[in-house]
């Protein structure tokens, strides 16, 4: 049989009391407390919300080095220019 010992943190929180009252009332329903029902309830929701990866926060645009305009521009006008006329656009 294994032991285990959680360390945890007291707090206090201010909730809206409509949303007391709720809690409160689930939590007494499930015959859990409400300190139980706040723990769960922010599991549930920094499960759902995960902090984002650490290499997302330092993602930087790719540099893309191809080796410039492989066309010379006087091609490149000739082929819009042909382009446009197919399109009827001359």
């Amino acid at each position: 049989m294994q032991c285990r010992f959680y360390i945890m943190t007291r707090m206090q929180i201010q909730l809206p009391d409509e949303l007391y009252q709720r809690a409160k009332a689930f939590a007494a329903e499930r015959e859990v407390s409400l300190a139980e029902i706040t723990r769960r309830s922010l599991e549930i929701f920094l499960a759902r919300f995960p902090e984002p990866v650490a290499a997302q926060k330092d993602w930087k645009l790719p540099v893309v080095r191809s080796g410039g305009i492989k066309v010379p521009l006087e091609k490149l006008k000739d082929i819009a220019r042909e382009d446009e006329e197919s399109r009827g656009h001359a």
